[in-house]
This record gives C-alpha cells, structure tokens and sequence, in this order.
C-alpha cells in the first residue's frame, strides 16, 4: 500500500464528494476518535485546494457500454499519449466541482427516505460489522484514483519472466461515503495496476495506475452524487431492508435507474481470455477493461452479454483450462434455476447451451466452483439468501442455515443438461473458495479451504477460522467421501500455478489469515506430504503491521521441463506503521520465500481481493474496444 497516510484518504476536495450524515458522524472528531472519522473531517490546505480549482479538465475516454449512461465520458482519466515523467500528471477535476443536473422531484424524495431509514430504522451504529467508521478504518478506507505514476524498485531487481507484464488487484473501493450501513463487500470495483518495467536490468521503475471499474451503478451514482441501490450485504436487514427494497423500486419507476443495465459492483477479481481483460462480480455480467503496455492507463471499456448470449451474471472465479484456453463459469440468481452453468471457447465466445441446474433447491451462495479435465464441480454450502428471514425474522438476506448439509456436485464438464449431475453429502465442509481439483483412480480429488463457524463470515469474519482440506470423492464407484486436514493454521485466498488448473498439483500457495480478513503472511503447502501430518514446507510473514492479500503465482516459463514451483508469488503489501505500500516478488522455491525485487508505491493501496499477472505478450495482444 502506500506512503499516504489515513489522514488523508478522505481529501476535502477529492474526487469523490463525500457527505457525512450527521446523525452518524460526529461534528468535530477527537484524538480519540475511530480513524475513519477522523479522514473523513480532515482535508486539504488552502493551497492545495486552490491548486485543485486551476487544474484543467483532462481528455475524456470514451466508455463503451448498452446504455446511454454507460457510453458518457470517463471524464476522470487521464490524457496517456506520453509515459509518465517524474512530475505528477495533473489531477482530475473533483467530483464536486462537475456539473450536475438537478434532481429531480422523485429523486429528492427517494434521497429522503433513504435518510430516514438509515437514520430511525436501521442505524449503522447498532450493527458495528456494516458501521462505516469501522468497516472503512485502516487501509480499508477507499482512495482517489491515481493516473499513470512511477513507482522506484527500491530491492533488488525485477525478474524476467515478469519483465513488461502488469500486476493488477481488483477490491471494493467506495466512492461515496456510505450513508447507511455499510458491508466490506459493498464497495465500488477499483483496480490498482503496476505495470513492470519492461527492458534494462529489471531496475527501471514501474507504473503504478489505480482506476474504478466504470460499471453502470458507479457511473449513475456518481452522476446522482450518491447511493442510489441499497447494498446487498448490508442494506437489506430486517423490516428497514424491505422499505429500501421499496425505495429502489420506486426508483427504477421514475426512471431513476434501469435494472436492465445491471448494478454489479465488478469489485472481486479479474480474468484474461479470448484476447481480452475482464473485471468481475458475480452479482452482473463481466465489465471489460484494458491496461496500455505503454503508460498502465485503465480503461473501462464496457458491459459484455457476448453478442447477447449470456445473461443477468457470471461468477467472479470462472477456470480457464490450461490446454485448450476454454473457460468454463457458472451464475446463481434469485429465482430458478439457481444455478446456472456454462462455458467459453479460447476465442472468447460463448460456446454450446446453457446448463440449468434444477437440483439445487434453494438459493445458496455458490462463490466458487472447480474444473477437472472431465467435470465440473460445486460445493452447495450452508450460506444461503433467506428473503423470508429479512421479512419476518429481522435478520439479513444473506445468512446460514445450520440445518442444512453441505454437499458437493459433480457435472460431467460438456454435459448439455443436468441428467448426469451427481450430489455427495460432506457433513460440516463450507469452502466459500477453491484451490483445485483433479482425477485420480477412478476417485475426484478437490483442495480447498473449509471455512469453520461460516455463520460469522458476514457478521464477525474475525472469528472465523478456514483449515485447508483434501476431500477424495469415489465418483466411479461407491461415492465414498473422505477428507484428510492439510494444515491446521487459519488460510485462505489460495493459488496453484496455473498450468496446473484442472490437473494434479503438488504445491498451493495461501494467505495466512490474522484473522481474516487481514492476510499477515504466505505458505507455500506440499500436497505430496498429505495424510503425514502438517503440509506447511514454506512461509513468509511480512512483518510486525504489515498485511497484505492473496499471493499470485507466476511461473518462470524458461524451459517446458522446469518444476512446478519454479517462478515467483507476488502481492501488495501495506505498513500500517509506517503508511507505505510496496509489491513483493518472492522466490516461490526458498524455504523462506525470499523476497528478491520491492517496488515501493506512491500512494496506499488498501486491502482487496483478488489480483492476476498479465504478461507483456497478453498486454500486447489485447483486442481492440
């Protein structure tokens, strides 16, 4: 993360027009006070506030999208005909210096009721897992964008087969500061882009770029200089989520949003295929975007149905197959089918029938699935939707149902319907992510992390507690189901290398969760010790206050007979003592995952989700909008 500090995360003449509510927020913040609050009251010198006024507008970058809000300017990005210099580029105009239509009548009365229940119905102060003093304190307070800027390699050298190559970590980035409650999953989409350099000795300094995902809500949002949808996680609790759910409604009838354009967030993680860079959510469809080989500029390029041939949403963690370049993918939605699978050709291209999955009965949160060479795999765990528990339990739309036995479905990968999906019950196994799966014997091999006391994952994600599993399934034969614990420690957010997807692995790479959702160190597991005890053989933590995220593995790519783990893991990391933020690149074959290159960043970038390393070559070979 970066050298700036909280104090100013929450600039008062940011890009972003942040409005406190009074009712939340205290009118002059002590020492004392939560951090969150104090960003938010502190701002900007005069100076640099009349700086910010004399800035001239940047060129605007189109946005291509299916509605007429989605093709306005992106009039936030920055002009990229030339590499950054050591002067900072010229900042964006505020957000609160842009003009902006007047509201209309419905939606002043919208805003106002949206007041009353944040303020009288359902306070965020009473639910301190969704209050934003405390959700957004810390590095996870969101940031302005941040053109095009060199970033200095302050530790050894970048390494070859990363050379050109951009490093990009998708996570949740709210724009406006939230009115009501608000959940760490709520944000806006942001990605932090560090494009490596490409020639020299691997010293030369890097191009750190951090964007939004222009989505349709964010643009609507930002032009309405406010929420406008309520947050799913957070919003619809109890009898004040129905009224919300009603205030939205209202909102789609006058005209004030078109549910039609989706109001996906596209905030947990990216995917490249087919010639082209996604960012997903798995609540919308995949927002395409490209990173320029040259200066790192994002761009937005717009909403992607794939010549109308996928609907309503895609899950964020779709599998790529190593071989022949398909990707395979799934959606659940609210009403059935449930869940829904399908799958791409390596051209990017919609391929063969959707496969409605009519045995799943209730509406579950299915994050995550696995690919073998033959099959697909999900796990039905006990997260679920209740509407009926927000409506006459007080409760929220998401939560767990103890009540029910997880299981796992095994669908034959080409099937063209669900005749020959396969349910096996695994009593108390919650994986919310995948690590990988693959055949062997006759049996379905699936690594993953088991999410303990999963009905704190949204309320207290701190208690939580994930232990790595190796579950074999006898799908040939008797259906037998056996598990054996690969480590006892608390990790999530795994990698393999990803030739390996679908196919046996030996290594898994894992944060190391202190307590979730802050990731303290890796470890890198050896799966050919299972059932012999503990398969930690590797780790490194990144120090005292220091946390950072999922670790990506990059292979070296040298030779076609190199080792599995013959490449480097990389991640963001961020000093919460000292306010900086770096990138790590680590030897993935040290015991100690030694850290052989460190760029130092000229800003914070606060924890997220999920990251991809694109090559020099995929950058190069992105297709045009």
């Amino acid at each position: 993360m970066l050298s700036v500090t909280l104090t100013t995360s929450f600039p008062a003449s940011s890009g972003r027009h942040w409005r406190p509510v009074p009712s939340m927020l205290p009118l002059t913040p002590s020492s004392s006070s939560p951090p969150f609050l104090r960003a938010v009251s502190e701002g900007k010198t005069d100076q640099e506030k009349t700086a910010e006024l004399q800035t001239k507008t940047a060129p605007a970058t189109t946005i291509i999208g299916t509605s007429a809000a989605s093709r306005k300017e992106a009039d936030s990005h920055q002009d990229t005909s030339r590499r950054p210099t050591n002067t900072p580029p010229p900042r964006p105009r505020p957000a609160s210096l842009r003009p902006r239509n007047p509201r209309s009548f419905f939606a002043s009365i919208c805003s106002d009721l949206d007041e009353l229940i944040h303020n009288f119905m359902d306070p965020p102060v009473l639910r301190r897992s969704v209050d934003p003093r405390y959700v957004l304190s810390g590095n996870f307070a969101p940031v302005d964008e941040l053109p095009p800027t060199p970033c200095p390699v302050v530790r050894g050298a970048i390494p070859r087969c990363l050379a050109g190559g951009a490093y990009i970590r998708n996570g949740p980035n709210p724009q406006h500061l939230p009115r009501g409650p608000h959940h760490l999953f709520d944000g806006d989409g942001m990605l932090h882009s560090l494009l490596l350099p490409a020639g020299g000795d691997g010293t030369d300094p890097a191009i750190l770029c951090s964007r939004y995902v222009c989505t349709y809500k964010h643009l609507v949002e930002r032009d309405a200089g406010g929420s406008v949808l309520p947050n799913i996680f957070s919003g619809f609790h109890g009898f004040a989520g129905v009224a919300r759910g009603v205030v939205a409604a209202v909102r789609v009838l006058t005209g004030q949003m078109n549910l039609a354009e989706g109001m996906g967030l596209a905030n947990t993680s990216l995917v490249f295929f087919g010639g082209r860079l996604y960012a997903l959510g798995e609540s919308d469809l995949p927002y395409a975007v490209s990173v320029s080989p040259q200066d790192g500029e994002i761009t937005t390029l717009g909403r992607c149905d794939f010549a109308g041939r996928l609907s309503m949403a895609m899950t964020a963690h779709p599998k790529k197959d190593p071989s022949t370049g398909e990707l395979f993918a799934f959606r659940y939605w609210l009403i059935p089918p449930f869940l829904t699978y399908f799958r791409f050709d390596a051209n990017g291209n919609k391929a063969g029938p959707d496969v409605p999955i009519f045995s799943v009965r209730q509406l579950s949160f299915l994050h995550d699935f696995a690919v073998t060479e033959r099959y697909a795999v999900f796990p039905d765990i006990q997260i679920v939707m209740k509407p009926m528990n927000m409506v006459l339990g007080g409760g929220g739309l998401v939560g767990s149902d103890n009540g029910k036995v997880p299981r796992i479905g095994v669908l034959p990968r080409y099937a063209t319907s669900e005749a020959e999906m396969r349910w096996f019950e695994v009593p108390g196994f919650n994986p919310v992510h995948t690590i990988n799966a693959w055949e062997e014997e006759g049996d379905l091999i699936l690594v993953a992390p088991n999410m303990l006391l999963v009905e704190h994952l949204l309320e207290r994600m701190e208690l939580t507690h994930t232990s790595l599993e190796m579950v074999r399934i006898d799908v040939e034969g008797s259906g037998v189901v056996t598990r054996t614990p690969l480590s006892a420690a608390n990790l999530e957010l795994g990698v393999i290398h990803p030739g390996y997807v679908g196919r046996r692995n030996r290594y898994v790479y894992l944060g190391v969760a202190d307590p979730l959702p802050k990731i303290s160190g890796v470890v890198k597991l050896d799966l050919a010790v299972a059932g012999n005890g503990d398969c930690v053989v590797a780790r490194r933590d990144f120090g005292r206050g220091c946390f950072g995220g999922e670790p990506f593995f990059v292979p070296k790519g040298e030779r076609k007979d190199e080792a599995e783990d013959e490449g480097y893991l990389v991640s963001y990391v961020h000093d919460e003592d000292s306010g900086e933020s770096r990138f790590l690149v680590m030897d993935a074959q040290s015991l100690e995952l030694e850290i052989v290159a460190e760029v130092l960043l000229p800003g914070r970038v606060p924890y997220g989700f999920h990251g991809l390393f694109v090559s020099r070559d995929e950058l190069r070979s992105q297709r045009p909008q």
